[in-house]
């Protein structure tokens, strides 16, 4: 189990997953509905007016809306963009159980609940009334769901039985279709004259129509909604019931510490098979809406994973003092949400990165289900597409786990022999039974026809390539480093320079390899058992090195640190989500991005990263993809269902960047002219690094610009960006010209220094200023302006400065 997210608070009653955003709506036992973000793990909003505990609660697919159910009888339906309740149905007469609304949200604004009054009703939520109400079950009804597709509901009581309802009256009815099948026409002149009677009520409208309707319902119970099947197996009380996304199949949870199968065809419904396992009271279960499981949880404080398709339990996952009383899967998504006595988990059942390494050239080697593929580049590039796919060799999986999909029995690593021109070898290394690794060997020419396989082992973590013909696996119990020829023959054992290292990574070079140790990473020379370098990065999870070998990108959890062939540190960058993988761009060419820029992906962003620490977001996702390749403009990437795809990037800002750094002014100027590169970033970012020159060409702002040009002592620009201000008029302008004056002083350009007092009327200084220029003929002027301002201490200055005592007299 992958644990997302965790939550504390009160006991967790129900749960649902938002289809789009990653949220997820808990009700809590104390009354409270919370609404989590999971990928940042915060309350975004709480909703606070139910009297007892909330049961029940689901999002609509479409709306901004969250229903809920509590025991305090109320369904209430929330919109959580305006953060308020915006009305209630009453009608239920005890605890509400479980509330869903339909989910073709286009056509049906209905919603479903269970109530321990041993009803089901159906809502009209845009009309705020009750369509239907179920009735049948003779003891609680514990939970009530819709069909993903067809016009069913199915519901699970306490009274042993799970009952299957057909819906498609109610919806011909709602529709405006007639409904067909034995209507009112077979009960007799009494129905048939009620029935007349209600069809002119409709048609005159008004509260008549209403009347009578409820009059035939009381008589003769409605035909909108009629029970299917009634399901019959269990010993004790059924908790729940789901129906599988797509196949005619049910799955039931009950007292009986049991959870059942049931299939449905189109007259009957039988019982398959029962799952048992459970210690106690069965919850919740649900089938795993991408693989062949159900998933069930219990009172007796576990998880189970059960294969349908064998009927046998395939994973337990317990907790330590909590029950658990509700599980979610998300629609789209490969997760799942466990709600217990404090709180909530958000999880995974297995890892969805595809095992995948780099080959020769331009060749990428993934296994996607059991097959191991080659993806061929170079002929994708002929044909205009991302590339083709060949099947090199089945993988086949040794032991009971690992005959179940979907619970983490995929190979998890892959490691491709760069050091061995004349034949492929791969490396596939999954974590079934403590870790196992299997050598396949393969012609390069005909990849698909001579494969030799069958060489296995048990190891911990990826095993690695040291030379042409050996490779190294770390010892699972000595925690050894241990050394095997391609003939799978142990040649070597040597003792790790640290006692706690679980993983082995690529070492970038024929006979080193990397030890990962806690939060460090170990440099180590296989041959001369020397270590080479140390670095400390935190929960590392894979090395990336870069083609020319000269630099290595250790991927961490929640950051890239950037190190040189000796492990000496270049830059370290932290990021606040998960990262999920990172490729070297490859582009070729003198005065290329090669081994210099490194590209890696986030849950929803591709994003760069220089070895100077210059980092930046390239563009959004909307499905995490794994990076393998960056080549120009183009980002080679593997999906989570191991597909090959191609996404576009625009590296300039990347390339502008890495261009200053390494002082290619050239290459500058001409991204400056022909890129559209802009922002304030950018220019703050030149400022930063003292190329307020460059920066000038990009802005057009004329403050910011005038800014610019005083920093590089551009007076030409600087002027032009004054003139321009005092046009526009506004507070600052004589700041402004003081500050070009303070420049043009600096660099001993009287002229424009002269214009700048003149315009700010600064005539103190502009006598000083004609004084060190020796201008006598300027500075008797400056006596007689002040003379006609009626200046007196300016005259006395200007005479003091002329050396005209009669004047100073007067």
């Amino acid at each position: 189990m992958l644990t997302k997210f965790e939550s504390k608070s009160a006991r967790v009653k129900g749960l649902a997953f938002h289809p789009v955003r990653p949220w997820i709506c808990a009700s809590l036992h104390n009354g409270v509905i919370q609404l989590w973000d999971y990928r940042v793990g915060t309350v975004i909003d709480r909703f606070e007016e139910h009297d007892g505990p909330v049961r029940g609660v689901d999002f609509h697919l479409r709306d901004p809306l969250v229903v809920s159910g509590g025991d305090d009888y109320k369904i209430k339906v929330w919109d959580y963009k305006l953060r308020r309740c915006l009305f209630t149905l009453l009608g239920h007469l005890d605890y509400i159980r479980t509330v869903q609304f339909h989910p073709n949200a286009h056509q049906f604004p209905w919603i479903l609940s269970a109530s321990d009054d041993q009803t089901l009703r159906l809502w009209d939520f845009q009309r705020r009334s009750c369509l239907s109400v179920l009735t049948g079950h003779n003891h609680y009804v514990m939970c009530a769901a819709f069909h993903p597709s067809e016009d069913l509901i199915v519901s699970a009581s306490l009274d042993q039985t799970v009952r299957v309802w057909d819906t498609t009256g109610l919806r011909k009815k709602q529709s405006g279709e007639s409904p067909d099948g034995p209507g009112i026409s077979g009960l007799g002149d009494a129905a048939s004259q009620i029935a007349s009677g209600i069809s002119q009520a409709r048609a005159s409208g008004g509260g008549a129509g209403a009347a009578a309707l409820n009059v035939q319902a009381e008589l003769f119970g409605t035909n909108d909604v009629v029970v299917k099947y009634v399901l019959e197996g269990h010993d004790r009380g059924v908790n729940w019931a789901s129906f599988h996304p797509t196949l005619p199949l049910l799955a039931s949870a009950a007292d009986d510490r049991q959870v059942k199968l049931w299939r449905m065809s189109e007259t009957k419904a039988w019982e398959v098979d029962t799952l048992r396992g459970h210690a106690n009271n069965v919850s919740c279960c649900l089938f795993h809406p991408k693989h062949d499981l159900v998933v069930s949880n219990s009172e007796d404080r576990s998880i189970r994973v059960w294969d349908v398709s064998k009927r046998v339990g395939v994973q337990t996952f317990r907790r330590e003092g909590d029950r658990f009383w509700i599980l979610a899967a998300h629609r789209s998504q490969n997760l799942l949400a466990a709600g217990h006595d404090s709180g909530m988990l958000v999880f995974k059942l297995e890892r969805e990165r595809p095992a995948s390494a780099h080959g020769p050239s331009e060749k990428l080697y993934y296994v996607r289900g059991r097959e191991l593929f080659c993806h061929d580049y170079a002929q994708g590039a002929a044909a205009g597409t991302s590339g083709v796919d060949v099947p090199i060799a089945t993988i086949r999986r040794v032991g009971q786990q690992a005959q179940t999909d979907g619970i983490g029995s995929a190979p998890r690593y892959l490691s491709y022999n760069q050091h061995n021109p004349s034949e492929g070898n791969v490396l596939v290394c999954s974590e079934v039974d403590g870790g196992s690794y299997e050598l396949v060997t393969f012609s390069l020419t005909n990849s698909s026809g001579s494969v030799t396989d069958g060489k296995r082992g048990s190891c911990m973590g990826p095993a690695v390539f040291l030379g042409r013909n050996r490779f190294a696996i770390l010892d699972r119990h000595q925690r050894q480093i241990v050394v095997k020829n391609l003939n799978n023959e142990t040649t070597k054992r040597l003792q790790s320079p640290t006692p706690n290292v679980d993983a082995l990574l690529d070492g970038g070079a024929s006979g080193r390899v990397l030890l990962r140790a806690d939060d460090r990473a170990i440099l180590f020379e296989v041959q001369s058992r020397r270590v080479l370098g140390e670095i400390t990065a935190p929960k590392i999870k894979t090395a990336v090195w870069s083609p020319d070998g000269s630099k290595v990108a250790l991927l961490c959890k929640y950051g890239v640190v950037i190190a040189n062939r000796q492990l000496e540190q270049l830059c370290s960058i932290s990021d606040t989500v998960r990262i999920k993988s990172g490729a070297w761009d490859v582009t070729p060419g003198a005065g290329g991005t090669s081994s210099e820029l490194f590209i890696y992906t986030t849950l929803h962003h591709v994003k760069y990263c220089l070895p100077s620490g210059d980092t930046g977001t390239i563009r959004t996702l909307e499905h995490p993809l794994y990076a393998q390749r960056a080549l120009k403009d183009q980002l080679y990437c593997l999906d989570r269902e191991a597909r090959a795809r191609v996404i576009q990037i625009d590296t300039t800002e990347a390339r502008f960047k890495l261009a200053l750094a390494n002082k290619r002014y050239g290459q500058v100027m001409q991204m400056v002219r022909h890129s559209r590169l802009c922002g304030r970033a950018i220019v703050a970012y030149l400022q930063s690094k003292g190329f307020p020159e460059v920066a000038l060409h990009f802005v057009r702002e004329p403050r910011t610009r005038f800014r610019l040009a005083l920093a590089c002592g551009n007076i030409e620009a600087a002027m032009e960006c004054a003139f321009t201000l005092e046009q526009q008029g506004g507070e600052g302008c004589r700041n402004v010209w003081g500050e070009l004056a303070s420049e043009a002083l600096r660099q001993g350009n009287h002229q424009v220094v002269e214009m700048s007092y003149q315009r700010t009327k600064d005539f103190d200084r502009l006598s000083f200023l004609y004084l060190i220029t020796g201008d006598t003929e300027k500075l008797r002027k400056m006596l007689k302006i002040s003379n006609m301002r009626s200046d007196i201490m300016g005259r006395y200055h200007n005479a003091l400065l002329l050396g005209d005592a009669a004047e100073r007299v007067k």
